[in-house]
């Protein structure tokens, strides 16, 4: 099948590549040139303007966006809206908000385009071990795009979860959970770390991937940064996030679902890049003010 593809950082050339070797032909666009010129040497055919993407391809074209989710995306979808004709197919493999995949498809509709929503798990690994697909959209529309779901994705890892915004909505809350997880393992290391009985956290990491019902791909992630570093001395504890557990989070407010775990580990991500936070001054002040407690100055 052919396909035009705009985006091409890690995970989208990395994308491209494994649509490549499963035979599909590829026509792809980032801002990048060197981006575009190390896709093309893989065997897709470069160009270097949306309006040459939309030229090179047959119509009815389908292409797919892997760029940052907001703005970028935003201007990339309005751009080829006005480069599209009728029964072409936009399809978003980014971590869009669903509310503006809802958005999009009613505006691309009126102009007879196809709008679907893929949300994409599977990082850097996904070049070996596919890409976890859930998508929502038209059902005709998600059909006609099988083929490409079926070679981006492992065996079983493509669902059409539902209509416009689907995907997005199951991908938003699959990183939600993945915030709790992820705190619930650092939690867990930091205690065992700190214990007395110099505990080799990289081989507990290693022993729990063999039967244990904490075991995941995240502990084999684990397993692997402690071994390189048993202290993670070359790391600052600072911690981003891109946005869909902030989403997640808004969602379970609206709809009155408590969600104490994905919540607070969200926070703990805020409070990690802090340095010598207001809050925990304010506490220090207030023990010193009604008990007399020493504070340490700054």
């Amino acid at each position: 099948m052919q396909l035009g593809f705009v985006g091409l950082g890690r995970m989208g050339r990395n994308m491209v590549t494994r649509l490549l070797r499963g035979g599909h032909t590829v026509v792809a666009y980032d801002r990048s040139a060197d981006a575009v010129a190390q896709t093309a040497e893989a065997g897709a055919r470069g160009v270097s303007s949306l309006e040459a993407l939309v030229a090179a391809l047959a119509p009815p074209r389908a292409i797919w966006l892997m760029v940052p989710a907001g703005a970028p995306t935003e201007t990339t979808i309005s751009a080829l809206a006005a480069l599209l004709s009728a029964g072409d197919i936009i399809i978003d493999g980014g971590n869009s908000n669903f509310h503006d995949d809802v958005r999009r498809a009613q505006s691309l509709a009126e102009r007879h385009v196809h709008y679907v929503d893929a949300g994409t798990s599977g990082g850097i690994w996904g070049l070996q071990e596919g890409y976890c697909l859930m998508v929502g959209g038209n059902v005709e529309v998600c059909e006609r795009l099988e083929p490409i779901f079926r070679t981006l994705a492992p065996q079983d890892g493509y669902l059409r979860v539902g209509d416009h915004g689907a995907g997005h909505y199951v991908k938003m809350i699959h990183n939600g959970i993945e915030y709790g997880l992820m705190q619930a393992y650092a939690e867990g290391f930091a205690l065992m770390h700190e214990s007395d009985y110099k505990i080799d956290v990289a081989a507990v990491a290693a022993l729990w991937n063999h039967g244990s019902v904490v075991r995941s791909w995240l502990l084999e992630l684990a397993a692997r940064a402690l071994a390189e570093d048993r202290d993670l001395t070359a790391l600052e504890a600072y911690v981003e996030d891109s946005g869909e557990g902030r989403w997640t989070i808004q969602e379970a407010i609206d709809r009155g679902v408590p969600l104490p775990s994905i919540t607070a580990a969200l926070f703990t991500r805020f409070r990690s890049r802090e340095n010598n936070p207001f809050a925990e001054r304010l506490l220090a002040a207030l023990r010193n003010q009604f008990g007399g407690h020493a504070v340490k100055k700054a």
